[in-house]
C-alpha cells in the first residue's frame, strides 16, 4: 500500500522518493549519527581541557564515585536495615552507618522495629461510619467463640506487637503481615476459650487467658519465622450474645442468689456445729467429773466399812456400843431431850439444861 491516496512512492515523513528526494514539502527523519555527534561535542564542552584523555578519565572517575555512593546508607536506632541482591534478602543490619554494593546491585529497605502495633480482633477501634449513620464496630464472626461448656461468649481483644527481625518480617510471612497476626491470634483464642467454662472466661480468668493466648499467638508466629514479637493481649469486652444476655445475666443472678445462700448455711452451721461440739463436750466432761466423785465416794465408803469391820471384829462389844453411842449422838443431836431414871421412885426426874444456859450466858457476855 502506498504512503498516500495518490499511490506515491513517499515515506511516513511528507516528502516523495526517499528521506531526500526531490519531492519535499514534509517533516524529515531525524539522522542518528547527526544525533550522536552532537552529543559528543556537548560532553566534550563540559570536561574540562576540551575534552582529552585526561578529563575523560577524571569525569569517568566521578561518575564511578557517584554509582559507589549509592551503596552507603545509615540505619536509625529505630530501624534495622534489609539488604536485597537482586531482590533477595541477603542480610539485616543494625543501626549506624553501613555500605553494600551498588545499586542496582544491591537495594536496602530500613522498616521500624520500636514502634508498638496494635490488631482490634472482634471489632475496630475506627468503626466503620455506614450511610444511615450508624457505626459499624463489631464484628461477629470474630468475636462470637464457643466456650469449654458448649456456650458462645462474645469477645472482643486487642494484640500489640511490634517488628523483632525486619527479614523475616518482610519475607517470611506473605503481605499484609498484619492479616497473619489476626488470624494467628483469633485462633489462639478460639482455642484457650475452646477449653475455659464461660463463668470462668467472664469472671476470675481472664488474666490467664490473656497470658495462654500471647504465648500461644508467639510460639504459632515463631514457627512461621515471622521475625514478630507479640508485647500483650488484652480483653475488651467478654460478654454472652446481645440476643441472650438478659436470659444469662438473669441465670447468673440466681447463681449469685445459690452462693449467697449456701454461703449464709454455711456461716451458720459453721456457728452452731462448734456451739453443739463445745456443750456436748461440756456434758461429757461433767458427766466423767460426776462418775469420778460418786466412784470415790463409794470406795472411800466402802474403805470406812472395811476399817470399822477389821476393828469390829478385833473387839465387838466394844466396837458395837461405840457405833451405839455415835449414832445416838447423831439422832439427839439438836433435840429437846427429857431423861428418866427407871430405879427412882417419883418417876420423872427435873433435867437441868446445862449446855443451854451455858449458851445464854456467853451471849449475855458478849453483848
Amino acid at each position: 500500500m502506498s504512503w498516500d491516496n495518490n499511490g506515491g512512492n513517499q515515506n511516513p515523513w511528507g516528502g516523495g522518493g526517499g528521506p531526500r528526494g526531490p519531492r519535499g514539502g514534509g517533516q524529515q527523519p531525524p539522522d542518528i549519527d547527526e544525533l550522536i555527534r552532537q552529543g559528543q561535542k556537548k560532553l566534550k564542552g563540559m570536561l574540562p581541557g576540551g575534552g582529552g584523555k585526561t578529563s575523560l578519565l577524571l569525569g569517568l572517575l566521578v561518575l564511578l564515585l557517584l554509582w559507589i555512593s549509592t551503596g552507603i546508607y545509615t540505619v536509625q536506632p529505630s530501624q534495622q536495615g534489609v539488604v536485597m541482591r537482586f531482590g533477595e534478602w541477603t542480610e539485616t543490619t543494625t543501626p549506624g552507618f553501613h555500605m553494600h554494593l551498588p545499586y542496582p546491585i544491591e537495594t536496602v529497605l530500613l522498616p521500624n522495629v520500636t514502634s508498638i502495633n496494635r490488631i482490634d480482633v472482634g471489632f475496630r477501634s475506627d468503626p466503620v461510619v455506614t450511610r444511615r449513620g450508624r457505626t459499624q464496630a463489631n464484628y461477629l464472626n470474630e468475636s462470637l467463640m464457643l466456650t469449654g461448656d458448649e456456650n458462645i461468649v462474645d469477645i472482643e481483644f486487642t494484640v500489640f506487637w511490634r517488628v523483632e527481625d525486619a527479614g523475616q518480617f518482610l519475607f517470611n510471612i506473605q503481605e499484609p503481615q498484619t492479616l497473619t497476626i489476626k488470624v494467628v491470634a483469633e485462633s489462639a483464642m478460639r482455642e484457650v476459650i475452646g477449653r475455659t467454662p464461660i463463668e470462668r472466661a467472664l469472671t476470675e480468668d481472664r488474666g490467664a487467658i490473656q497470658r495462654e493466648v500471647q504465648e500461644l499467638t508467639q510460639s504459632v508466629l515463631n514457627g512461621y519465622g515471622a521475625g514478630i514479637q507479640i508485647t500483650d493481649v488484652k480483653l475488651e469486652k467478654v460478654d454472652p450474645p446481645e440476643q441472650v444476655i438478659e436470659a444469662f445475666r438473669d441465670v447468673q443472678a440466681a447463681e449469685a442468689d445459690k452462693e449467697r445462700f449456701q454461703n449464709q448455711a454455711e456461716s451458720y452451721a459453721n456457728s452452731i456445729v462448734p456451739e453443739a461440739r463445745g456443750q456436748a463436750q461440756k456434758m461429757i466432761l461433767e458427766a466423767e467429773a460426776y462418775k469420778a466423785e460418786v466412784v470415790a465416794r463409794a470406795q472411800g465408803e466402802a474403805s470406812r466399812f472395811m476399817s470399822v469391820y477389821k476393828e469390829y471384829a478385833l473387839a465387838k462389844d466394844v466396837t458395837r456400843k461405840r457405833m451405839y453411842l455415835e449414832t445416838m449422838q447423831e439422832i439427839l443431836t439438836g433435840m429437846n431431850k427429857v431423861i428418866l431414871d427407871e430405879n427412882a421412885t417419883e418417876g420423872v426426874v427435873p433435867y437441868l439444861p446445862l449446855p443451854e444456859l451455858q449458851n445464854r450466858s456467853n451471849n449475855r457476855g458478849g453483848q
